[in-house]
C-alpha cells in the first residue's frame, strides 16, 4: 500500500491503498464521502462527477496513483463552499426547479453543470443550449427538461 495526499473539498487528506485503486472508491468507502455515487465505474453513466482542480472528472476511471497532492477535489458535500450562502446557487436552483425525482443522479448532475457554467464564463460567454447538449450525465427518471431548466436558472446566479 502506498500513502497518497490530495486535498479534499478544501482539506488535505491522505489515504494508504494500493496505487490501481479507483478514486471514487478511495472518497466512498475510505473517506466516507458518499455524494459521489456509484453508477457504472467505467466512465458512462457519470453518477460519480466531481471535480479536479475545478474541472469535472469521474473518479470511477481515475486511479489513486494519478493524483498529485496538489490535486483539488472537490464532491457536492464541498461545492457549497466554493460559493457564498449556505448552498451553490446551483444547489438552489435544483430546489427551486423541482428537479430531483429519485435523486440519485443528482449530485453527479450538479457537479456537471457547474463546470460546465465556469467553462462558459471562463470563455466570456453565458452557457448555451449546445453546452447543455455536451452534458452527458444519465438520469434514469427522465428529469432533464427540469435539469435544462435548473441549469440555465443556476448559471444566472452564479
Amino acid at each position: 500500500m502506498t500513502k497518497r495526499s490530495f486535498v479534499l473539498n478544501g482539506k488535505q487528506v491522505t489515504v494508504d491503498v494500493e496505487d490501481d485503486v479507483r478514486v471514487l472508491w478511495v472518497l466512498r468507502d475510505v473517506l466516507k464521502v458518499t455524494g459521489p455515487k456509484y453508477g457504472c465505474g467505467i466512465n458512462v453513466c457519470k453518477a460519480c462527477t466531481s471535480h479536479i482542480n475545478g474541472k469535472a472528472f469521474n473518479p470511477c476511471s481515475v486511479r489513486i496513483a494519478d493524483i498529485k497532492p496538489t490535486d483539488r477535489i472537490t464532491t457536492i458535500e464541498g461545492l457549497a463552499d466554493t460559493a457564498s450562502g449556505e448552498l451553490h446557487p446551483m444547489q438552489e436552483a435544483w430546489l427551486e426547479q423541482d428537479v430531483a425525482q429519485c435523486g440519485y443522479c443528482q449530485p453527479g448532475q450538479i457537479m456537471a453543470a457547474v463546470a460546465k457554467v465556469n467553462q462558459a464564463k471562463a470563455q466570456g460567454r453565458t452557457i448555451s443550449d449546445a453546452d447543455l447538449d455536451e452534458i452527458r450525465n444519465v438520469c434514469r427518471c427522465g428529469t432533464y427538461f427540469r435539469i435544462r431548466q435548473a441549469i440555465k436558472s443556476g448559471a444566472a446566479k452564479m
